[in-house]
Formats: structure tokens, sequence, C-alpha cells
């Protein structure tokens, strides 16, 4: 450990290989190979908490609704894209596991497929409905007829991981101020921003997917600006009025 710091590696980084280390020396220890474990005795690495990148809620709709996508099959389905990523929350992973069965346009949801082949439900508004519909339209004159993936390439194979993070960077590098500007940045947007209007913590973690409450949490940061804006509404003696100095 004292090696990894002095190379400059990350707390993270050491904290995984410390973990590793310590599960190795659990299974030795199960197989007679070991009477104890010594790293039992050593405390885990801290990795210290980093609040989110995220975009505020109106830079968002201009993302959204003023960029110019294009008119072809490729800019329909990324005005989709970045417009569901940001409605859902779902992770990049998850929108490029979603199929074509996972849309219910009638009830407007989605079965989202997440960590540990758990699956959610994640209700969308008639903005993304219509969406939808121009996407499915345009997809299915593309490749020829439905596809099992619902977001494909114009050759009708569906979009890994690692291209969906490649188109939201894409368009989140129009807002150079972002210290980030993968597809997590959008999920992160979404939680923050329900939030900062009043959502319920719970519901949040539902919608996200997350196991614990803790991962959830992480989103309840503010900015000064809505922190001033929320002491003001909620306090008794707050006085009211004035700018934020």
């Amino acid at each position: 450990m004292v090696s990894m710091g002095k190379r400059k590696l990350s707390v993270a980084t050491i904290k995984q290989s410390f973990c590793a280390l310590r599960s190795f020396c659990r299974y030795l220890r199960q197989q007679g190979l070991l009477h104890s474990n010594p790293l039992t005795l050593l405390p885990t690495p801290k990795v210290p908490k980093t609040l989110p990148v995220w975009v505020h809620e109106k830079e968002m709709d201009q993302l959204i609704d003023d960029t110019d996508y294009g008119d072809d099959f490729v800019g329909i389905r990324d005005h989709l894209l970045i417009d569901m990523l940001y409605s859902t929350g779902m992770r990049r992973a998850e929108a490029a596991g979603l199929r074509s069965q996972d849309v219910d346009l009638d009830n407007n949801q989605l079965r989202v497929t997440g960590k540990g082949n758990k699956q959610r439900i994640i209700p969308f508004g008639p903005e993304l409905h219509t969406l939808i519909i121009n996407y499915v339209g345009a997809r299915d004159a593309e490749v020829g007829g439905r596809t099992e993936m619902f977001f494909t390439n114009p050759e009708g194979e569906g979009l890994s991981p690692t291209k969906v993070t490649a188109i939201a960077h894409k368009y989140l590098e129009q807002l150079p101020h972002l210290a980030r500007h993968g597809a997590h940045v959008l999920r992160h947007s979404f939680a923050t921003n329900m939030l900062a209007e009043g959502a319920d913590l719970m519901a949040v973690k539902e919608l996200l997917g997350h196991a614990s409450l803790d991962s959830t949490e992480v989103y309840t940061h503010l900015t000064p600006q809505e922190l001033l804006q929320n002491y003001r509404k909620a306090h008794p003696r707050s006085g009211g009025g004035g700018d934020i100095k």
C-alpha cells in the first residue's frame, strides 16, 4: 500500500488491490493454508467522496430542445437517446441493452434490466413518447423492419455501452464547463434535478435502481444559489429578498 501510494496511484486503485488481496487471504484460510487473515487487522483505504458532475435543468432543456441533431436516422436516434438518458436516469449499459419489447407505448413505461439482472419499471412523459414514435419509424425504415434491440446503428445492430457514452460525449461537449462528458452525467442530472424539485428520495432510489439509499443520497447536494432559495423558502426568519453575495 505504501509503495502504491509513492507511485501516486489513486486511492480507488489502492483500495481495489487491498480488497482483492484480502479476499485471496480469506480463500487461503478457507483452504487451510492460513490460520488467520492478516489483512483484517488493517483498515480499508477510504476513497474520498466527490460530488457528481451534473447539468442544471435549464441547460439540459436547451441541450435537448435547441440542439440541431439532424433529420436523418442517426440524428433522430441521438436526440432520443440523450433525452431518454436524462428523462429516465438509465445507465449506459441499460440503454444499450434495451429491447424493443421493453418499450410500452400504451402505458408510457420502460422495462429496464439493471445490475444483477434486476428489472424495474420507469415511466416517461408525452414528449419522450413522441420522440420514441418518430425514432421507431425512422429505425424500421432504415433497417428494413422491427429489430430486437431498441437502439441500433444503421445496419440494425445494437449499440454497445461504449457507443452510448460516445454519443453522450459528443453532445455534452457543447457544455465546456463540465469536468466530464460521459453518459453518467445525464444520470446524475436526472437524479439531482428531480431531488432539487422536491422528489421523494426513496422514489428516486427506485427509479435509479439503487440497492442502497446511500448511493442515492450523493445526489442531495445543492448549489449555493439553491441552498439560499431553500433557506428563504423554509426558514421562518430568513427575511427573504436580496441576492446571494
